[in-house]
């Protein structure tokens, strides 16, 4: 059973701290799928991740084409997942259930800690999965650097 780690973003924007879990994951051979919530804004974070750095190559590709199922890093808002990822990444809110904390490695629930309906639909999540006995760490950068606050 993998646990939730919910990500609360204050220091550094999301396009600045997803490619690191995304790469941080990928070292340690997992699968990934980052799920939104709209279309827009996955094809924004599509270009982001190509922009990334020059010394680097982040390997990903968004939903809905002929090689979804082939995708290290699968962007999308759908809930079906056909990358088969051990990680799931929600963003802006998306959906994240019980039974995929339980299917997978880890899921990772980032928010932006200055947006008030961010902050609100993390503690929805927060207790929806903590009352669905799912194992939870919430981490905090407010101190410049990520340290985990809270265990379920």
């Amino acid at each position: 059973m993998g646990a939730a780690m919910f990500y609360h973003l204050t220091q550094r924007p999301l396009e600045a701290t997803l490619p690191v879990l995304l790469e941080r994951s990928l070292a340690a051979g997992w699968r990934v799928a980052v799920r939104g919530v709209d279309p827009g804004r996955i094809d924004w974070l599509d270009q982001k991740l190509w922009l990334g750095a020059e010394d680097g190559f982040l390997p990903h590709g968004v939903a809905g084409g002929p090689h979804d199922a082939l995708q290290p890093v699968l962007l999308t808002v759908q809930s079906a997942l056909p990358n088969d990822p051990a990680c799931l990444m929600s963003v802006d809110g998306a959906e994240v259930s019980a039974e995929e904390v339980a299917a997978m490695e880890r899921v990772c629930v980032l928010f932006d800690g200055f947006d008030e309906r961010a902050l609100d639909r993390a503690r929805a999540q927060w207790r929806a999965l903590k009352s669905a006995g799912c194992k939870a760490q919430y981490w905090s950068e407010e101190s410049g650097r990520w340290e985990k606050k809270a265990e379920t």
